[in-house]
């Protein structure tokens, strides 16, 4: 079985808690057995999967396969054309680490994105934008140190896509996921 979730803000991807008061998916009623693939941060929402399959984790995350994930990020300023190049390149370090070449695009309008609880901060002298980034890797929390090392730090992340797969769900909202949909995590 695998499930698609969207993540709301400030939910941790594991079942169990850290500290007393923090969210975690044991509150959204899935099917026992199943684990997260993959992970999104407290401070990221959008699409993750869970699944009770072996091995999955593994196909899909590994960077070999290199299966694009498709994230929104809000950042605060205008990138560059320049910084955006840097990003596309890759090579940007972190940690001992150095990113792989990814795809980016600077939309032009605000994508369409539930209100987030609590907003985003608001500065009336410094603007934001939305970057489209696609990459096949997925270290931690990876696409705020990369848009924070090009000097545009990220205010929200939102994951859209795995492949080609990118459900319209509601936040905190799942659902079991059907073949055709399956077949479009491992497109390219």
């Amino acid at each position: 079985m695998i499930i698609a979730f969207h993540k709301p803000y400030g939910v941790l991807c594991q079942f169990t808690l850290d500290q007393p008061g923090q969210r975690t998916l044991a509150e959204f009623g899935f099917p026992p057995g199943v684990y997260p693939v993959g992970r999104l941060d407290l401070d990221s929402e959008g699409l993750i999967l869970l699944s009770d399959e072996p091995g999955f984790n593994h196909r899909l995350l590994d960077p070999v396969a290199a299966h694009p994930r498709t994230y929104l990020a809000q950042v605060e300023g205008v990138p560059t054309s320049d910084a955006i190049e840097k990003l596309k390149r890759g090579g940007i370090s972190i940690q001992n680490y150095r990113t792989r070449p990814c795809g980016v695009i600077l939309l032009e309008n605000e994508p369409q994105a539930a209100p987030r609880e609590p907003p985003v901060r608001f500065r009336k002298a410094i603007p934001t934008s939305w970057l489209e980034l696609e990459l096949t890797e997925g270290k931690n929390r990876q696409v705020r140190k990369m848009t924070a090392a090009i000097g545009f730090p990220t205010l929200r992340l939102i994951r859209r896509a795995i492949g080609r797969f990118a459900p319209c769900l509601p936040q905190g909202e799942w659902r079991e996921l059907t073949h055709a949909e399956i077949k479009q995590i491992w497109q390219r």
